[in-house]
């Protein structure tokens, strides 16, 4: 237990302090002159020192009582920020718009801590892949890989994105992949809404005259991974949004020594939204997620 005064004393003795009156502080709490003046001398006795000096009716604080005051006064300003942060988020709706693949297999698996951490907070999820400047559905905060150009946006790094050829374990079972050579020998799974990433990917590793190798393109990334878990081919996935994958058994990374460092992951709030306590605490919230 905290060895702390009665509360009733301090809020008066900062009242008292702070406008070194005790009648105008009991106006401003609604109180007795009379209350005012036994809470003060309540507290003097507790704290074994005069906080207050008085002359004639002349009242003025002492040097410690001044010190005093002015920790209280910050502490009981942080706990009335600390309230209305709490009672915003009472039957707030927070809209997220986050790119699908990374809402599929980052994402909503941790929503749920969030939602333990902010259950007061309605939370919508709007998956698309479309450059901010092109959604015409308002947002509180987006999620897109970059750094890019966002006028109008604050935007933070939150999650580093590796990329490294994934499949599933049964596909290596009918058609080995030793070494990087190999992959000419397999098919390549793509997305549309990332295109070039197989050819990057392979310059970046050193890899740029390959033998052409078969391909199979999908309209969206998520569904080249899922291609990749039913066996089909070998996709270009991003080590922190196949966690789940890898711990289950669906995905393998058979050349975990060649990893390429791709674009970040940045949440990207409305300059109007900048200042809204929610979108802080889910701000805060994505980074504490990806740090863990």
């Amino acid at each position: 237990m905290r060895r702390l005064p009665s509360l009733t004393a301090l809020l008066v003795f900062e009242a008292a302090a702070r406008l070194e009156n005790l009648s105008r502080a009991g106006e401003e709490l609604g109180v007795t002159h009379g209350a005012i003046s036994r809470q003060v001398k309540a507290l003097e006795r507790w704290a074994r020192v005069p906080l207050f000096e008085r002359r004639g009716r002349r009242l003025s604080v002492t040097d410690a009582g001044r010190t005093y005051a002015q920790t209280l006064t910050s502490a009981f300003d942080s706990i009335a920020a600390a309230g209305e942060r709490l009672r915003s988020t009472a039957g707030r709706r927070l809209t997220v718009n986050a790119l699908p693949t990374f809402a599929l297999r980052w994402l909503i698996p941790r929503l749920p801590r969030f939602v333990e951490r902010c259950p007061g907070v309605e939370l919508r999820l709007v998956t698309s892949d479309m450059p901010l400047h092109r959604v015409g559905d308002p947002y509180d905060v987006a999620v897109r890989r970059g750094p890019e150009a966002w006028p109008g946006h604050v935007a933070q790094p939150f999650l580093e994105e590796q990329e490294t050829p994934a499949c599933s374990p049964d596909l290596l079972s009918r058609q080995p992949l030793h070494e990087a050579g190999d992959l000419g020998q397999h098919v390549l799974l793509e997305a549309e809404t990332r295109p070039g990433a197989w050819d990057r990917w392979l310059t970046a590793a050193g890899l740029r005259d390959l033998p052409p190798s078969r391909r199979l393109r999908f309209d969206h990334f998520y569904v080249a991974l899922q291609a990749a878990v039913d066996g089909l081919g070998v996709a270009l996935a991003p080590v922190p949004l196949i966690e789940d994958d890898l711990r289950a058994g669906r995905l393998t990374l058979p050349l975990p020594h060649l990893v390429v460092r791709a674009r970040q992951y940045h949440v990207v709030i409305p300059a109007r939204s900048a200042e809204d306590p929610v979108v802080a605490a889910f701000a805060a919230w994505m980074t504490e997620e990806a740090t863990a």
